[in-house]
């Protein structure tokens, strides 16, 4: 769904409408149909550069941030597409937005007699997140500002940052921007993915994941090119875990230390890593002028561990991808291998695990291994339908695919659609998976997870139970 253009004559418009007036003369005097040909193309060119530079100097979103949704955080391209031009409300040149959502969970769960029974009795309805965004525009100064809620209760409760940065965007449309922003990797913002669960890139850190740095944009001829150093991760706020009320995925520090059975100890001496110096390239080429467009490029990442009570590192990845679009179809492909470089002195007796954490937990994560991803999907838009702007249906598939022959492989596959009417976007979802904590927490016999040991849980690192679970989840989100 695309923004209509404003309805009243803009000044920038005029001027072209009055140059193609001047040129009807010399149109009429054309010696052949291929220079008229080419001169309404040329003034077709004009008018829509106009059109597109008079949005950008009132500040309209072009693809408005959505919020993402507790416990799988999920925002997508598609969604943000659902913010009109006169969503929210402006002071000066700052448009201000907000999010409300809510959750419908039914799936593989157990142990959940003092809490959300998702696992039974029709499922659960939880209310999900809340967040405020604000964007500014003015005079080619662009900033962001994106703060959420996650009301969990029963003291739960956590909140952080999600973007906030300032910027520049220069004459030939590329751009600056200075702060906590998006890591340039994979072929969207989102990777594949245009479900509420994400695929596996995301549990890794690699799509969508928000840095403090500095991220530099631009396009020549065919080429996307973006070029990032970013000094920290984003940071940790409000919530119980020592390092983890973040949004994105990290190498983080916490409490806990692991013995030699396997056993977590919860509650030791703070250890683990943070993130720094971190330096991204992406490269995209766009095939327009073919059958089938086709978007194909390159990810890399670098960057060095900090430390606590164990030795520095560093961790790099490596990513192929590829989108196709045919007619209202997208298919969306990538191919990463990431590998974090530790020593095995530390307090989880290992280095092929590093903590990650992100949602106010962390939880160790498969140190190396290859992601390949992949999904399909359809826009289907509904002109006839008063109540429904389009419908999105999706087929995905990821995994995690371990260098440990002890690890068990984190597969996930999510079929779904996505309803966008006004101010509204909701996702349908069912996902299947037997390594993600977020879909089920049923392991082997009827028990639950076991989080007192790494092996005893269905997860991004060890895998221990390799159980299957599925989550039904319906999720609605109201933006404004």
């Amino acid at each position: 769904m695309t923004l209509n253009p404003p309805s009243h004559v803009n000044t920038t418009s005029a001027l072209v409408l009055m140059g193609a007036i001047a040129m009807l003369p010399g149109l009429a005097a054309a010696a052949t149909t291929g220079d008229l040909e080419q001169r309404v193309a040329d003034l077709k060119r004009q008018l829509a550069e106009a059109e597109q530079a008079l949005a950008q100097s009132k500040g309209l979103p072009m693809q408005a941030e959505p919020a993402p949704v507790a416990d799988a955080p999920q925002e997508t391209e598609t969604a943000s597409t659902v913010a009109k031009e006169d969503s929210g409300f402006h002071v000066g040149p700052v448009q201000i937005n907000g999010t409300i959502r809510a959750n419908y969970v039914l799936g593989s769960y157990e142990g959940y007699d003092n809490g959300p029974n998702r696992g039974g009795n029709g499922g659960n309805v939880e209310l999900d997140t809340l967040s405020l965004r604000l964007a500014l525009d003015y005079n080619n100064i662009i900033g962001a500002l994106d703060y959420r809620w996650y009301p969990a209760g029963n003291g739960t409760n956590y909140s952080f940052l999600h973007t906030a940065w300032l910027g520049y965007r220069f004459a030939d449309d590329s751009q600056v921007q200075v702060g906590v922003n998006r890591v340039p990797f994979g072929p969207t913002a989102y990777g594949v993915s245009q479900s509420w669960f994400f695929d596996q890139h995301y549990y890794v850190g690699l799509s969508d994941d928000m840095d403090l740095g500095i991220k530099y944009t631009t396009s020549i001829d065919n080429w996307t090119l973006d070029f990032g150093y970013y000094a920290a991760s984003e940071g940790s706020y409000l919530g119980r875990s020592l390092n983890s009320a973040r949004y994105s995925y990290d190498a983080v520090r916490w409490t806990e230390s692991v013995d030699e059975n396997g056993n977590v100890i919860y509650g030791g001496a703070h250890n683990g890593y943070e993130e720094r110096n971190q330096f991204n390239v992406r490269a995209i080429y766009s095939f327009e002028d073919v059958a089938v467009p086709t978007d194909v490029g390159v990810s890399l990442q670098y960057g060095q561990l900090k430390g606590q009570r164990t030795d520095d590192g560093s961790h790099w990845a490596a990513s192929a991808h590829m989108i196709n679009r045919y007619d209202n179809w997208t298919l969306a492909t990538q191919l990463t291998r990431y590998e974090y470089d530790i020593d095995s002195d530390n307090p989880w007796g290992t280095d092929t695990l590093v903590p990650m954490g992100a949602y106010d937990f962390a939880w160790p994560v498969a140190a190396k291994a290859w992601i390949p991803a992949v999904s399909l999907s359809y826009k289907y838009e509904t002109p006839k339908i008063a109540w429904l702007d389009y419908v999105l249906p999706y087929v995905e598939y990821s995994s995690i695919v371990k260098d440990e022959d002890d690890f068990n492989n984190s597969d996930m596959f999510v079929v779904g659609a996505a309803w966008a009417s006004g101010g509204w976007y909701i996702y349908s979802d069912l996902a299947y998976s037997n390594g993600n904590y977020f879909v089920g927490n049923e392991g082997p016999h009827g028990s639950a997870d076991d989080y007192g040991s790494i092996y005893g849980v269905g997860d991004f690192g060890a895998n221990g139970n390799d159980e299957w679970n599925y989550r039904l989840n319906l999720n609605l989100g109201y933006y404004f």
